[in-house]
């Protein structure tokens, strides 16, 4: 009996020990230097509706917004002080850089998670899921990847969209001509101004640009999905203090169902519900305290 107790004893005070670690760890790494500047640093998209975007005052709004603010609100608490909080404008061409070099915190947009770019950066439970497809005109008569033959195709540069059509080009032998352009909005215009007769991203996001197009009845989003793509708030690479908090933030919204109303104040106005697999998703993340 005195060796368990001796020993009982000991994990005790390896438990305190590791908790007083753990508290001290806050003071370093990246929740370290947000403490000491005194504030954190979100990466956004433009027109990533409706995940991140700007609304009529060129704030900053959307689903990923609001998840990022909890865990902005996650971090204030455990830094226990009031942080100012700062945007970046991101794009997919310089979302993973500057997260890799430090320049932003937390990034708030359309990314999809995936093992290569976990090589650089990492990544917060997933948030939502998607996929690859094609919007174009209605009168276009492109149905799918194989009407691509002889058209042409506008695709932002860096994405995991990019690759997806890319690859079902080649393995079909199409002749498609591939327009580069730096985001979606900037897709939608070459298709408004038919200087391309498709664009192509996340099925999501296409539905979020015909909304906000001025004549939404003429495009249709087409196609089978191409592509796999679970979206994750991209946060720092081995900063596991700083992935902590952010996963506990997000369980808490799992867990106690505030996620179906952030999800429904974005996407209702869409129609789009939550899909079976999607529920899964947050229902496995959800993790006890």
């Amino acid at each position: 009996m005195k060796k368990l107790s001796i020993l009982m004893a000991g994990a005790a005070a390896m438990a305190v020990l590791g908790t007083t670690a753990l508290a001290q760890d806050i003071t370093s790494g990246r929740l370290g230097a947000i403490a000491e500047r005194g504030s954190i640093v979100l990466g956004h998209r433009e027109s990533s509706v409706p995940f991140a975007y700007l609304d009529e005052n060129q704030n900053p709004v959307g689903y990923s917004i609001d998840l990022c603010m909890a865990v902005v609100a996650a971090v204030e608490e455990t830094l226990g002080k009031d942080l100012e909080v700062q945007f970046v404008p991101v794009t997919p061409q310089t979302r993973i850089a500057l997260m890799a070099n430090g320049t932003i915190d937390l990034e708030c947009g359309s990314t999809t998670n995936n093992l290569t770019r976990q090589e650089q950066v990492e990544y917060l439970p997933v948030t939502f899921i998607t996929g690859t497809k094609i919007l174009t005109r209605k009168d276009s008569g492109i149905a799918s990847v194989d009407d691509l033959d002889g058209k042409t195709i506008a695709l932002a540069q860096g994405t995991t969209n990019e690759r997806a059509i890319k690859a079902a080009v080649e393995e079909r032998g199409l002749d498609v001509r591939i327009l580069p352009v730096k985001d979606h909005a900037e897709g939608m215009l070459t298709l408004e101004t038919d200087r391309v007769d498709a664009y192509s991203t996340d099925h999501i996001l296409l539905h979020g640009l015909i909304q906000k197009s001025r004549t939404p009845d003429d495009f249709a989003v087409v196609g089978d999905f191409l592509s796999y793509d679970p979206y994750a708030l991209m946060i720092p690479r081995n900063e596991s203090d700083f992935e902590l908090v952010g996963k506990r933030a997000l369980a808490a919204l799992f867990r106690s169902g505030e996620i179906g109303e952030i999800y429904e104040r974005w996407f209702g106005p869409m129609g789009v519900e939550q899909s079976d697999l999607l529920q899964a998703s947050f229902q496995l993340n959800a993790l006890p305290e």
